[in-house]
């Protein structure tokens, strides 16, 4: 459904507050919907109160044919050993390619209670001696030996060994310098959360790094029709609001914080870039919002601007990927060749 000039995931919904039963039957709906969509495939978050990312990878891998995993991997929460040992054994079992969303920050209190209070620009250089452990042992060296500020390894050796069609895409949370900077030295996809489409025109970033977006889509055959359905999933909510202030107050993410910074917005088809559903700490990414023609014309913008990965919010229904996948076509049929 989605064209091959663009790679697209969707977005695991969080364990919080769910009945289990429930929560499971609800992933593996989301889970082939995607697939169906074209997805190629699903973020899974991290952090301390949500189940653990590769048990969730695992039961996604199980509920669909070819859907990879975009696991988020913190590297307070294990050694990078053990992340290329599950990259490989989940590639052994299912013949599956797995993606790593490599992680530097989170909620503060969150990395306190785990005894982690590197410095913000440090736990980048950290992620990088981190992803580039893992993704060296999963090239398949006889063995790996590493020396850094942050890890020492000597004469690893992993098996089961990767096969290379399945080796991991990475990519790298942040929108800071150090966030490009460690970006810029693995090779990898930097994902943003991205400002409106005028305020990312100054960043040279494309002719350097790959780039990719978090962001919610909501796409109708008219403006009316989709701030219809915004504003009924994402109503104004007071408590919600509060909470989001104080979840600002407790996370070190730049991106968090630009995103409060941008201030309101006036919903309409003039201006189908939306924080509503952020500011009522509902998710945490901005949203686009309008006619399919208005949302593929934003969509147009950002990919001029180099961006190629898109990183969907959690869909509610399987016709949303239909609005959705209309509207991205509409965004490559007015693209230049």
């Amino acid at each position: 459904m989605f064209d091959a000039a663009i790679e697209v995931f969707s977005t695991c919904p969080p364990s919080k507050g769910e009945d289990p039963f429930a929560y499971r039957k609800q992933v593996a709906d989301i889970s082939r919907w995607s697939e169906r969509a074209g997805c190629r495939g699903m973020l899974i978050y991290t952090d301390n109160g949500l189940v653990d990312p590769w048990l969730l990878a695992q039961f996604v891998i199980e509920s669909t044919d070819q859907l990879c995993p975009l696991v988020a991997v913190q590297p307070v929460y294990m050694q990078p050993y053990s992340v290329a040992r599950m990259v490989s054994s989940l590639a052994s079992m299912y013949g599956r390619r797995i993606y790593l969303n490599m992680v530097a920050g989170g909620f503060v209190n969150d990395l306190k209670a785990l005894d982690d209070e590197t410095e913000h620009d440090d736990r980048y250089r950290r992620l990088v001696e981190y992803t580039t452990i893992a993704t060296e042992l999963l090239r398949g060296q006889a063995e790996f030996s590493f020396s850094g500020d942050y890890y020492v390894a000597q004469d690893l050796v992993l098996r089961p060994p990767l096969r290379s069609d399945l080796f991991p895409g990475v990519f790298v949370s942040g929108s800071s310098p150090a966030g490009a900077a460690a970006t810029r030295a693995l090779g990898a996809t930097a994902v943003k959360y991205p400002k409106h489409w005028s305020e990312e025109m100054a960043t040279d970033e494309a002719e350097t790094i790959r780039l990719g977006m978090r962001v919610g889509i909501l796409a109708r055959p008219t403006a009316d029709e989709a701030w219809h359905v915004a504003l009924k999933r994402f109503p104004e909510d007071r408590k919600g609001q509060i909470t989001h202030r104080l979840a600002m107050q407790v996370s070190d993410s730049r991106w968090h914080r630009q995103l409060s910074q941008l201030g309101e917005r006036h919903y309409s088809d003039d201006h189908p870039y939306w924080l509503g559903p952020f500011e009522n700490y509902k998710t945490f990414c901005p949203y686009l919002v309008g006619s399919y023609s208005r949302v593929g014309e934003e969509l147009c913008r950002y990919t001029a601007l180099g961006f190629r990965t898109f990183i969907l919010d959690v869909p509610r229904e399987d016709e949303d990927f239909h609005h959705i996948a209309v509207a991205f076509a509409e965004a490559l049929s007015s693209a230049p060749s």
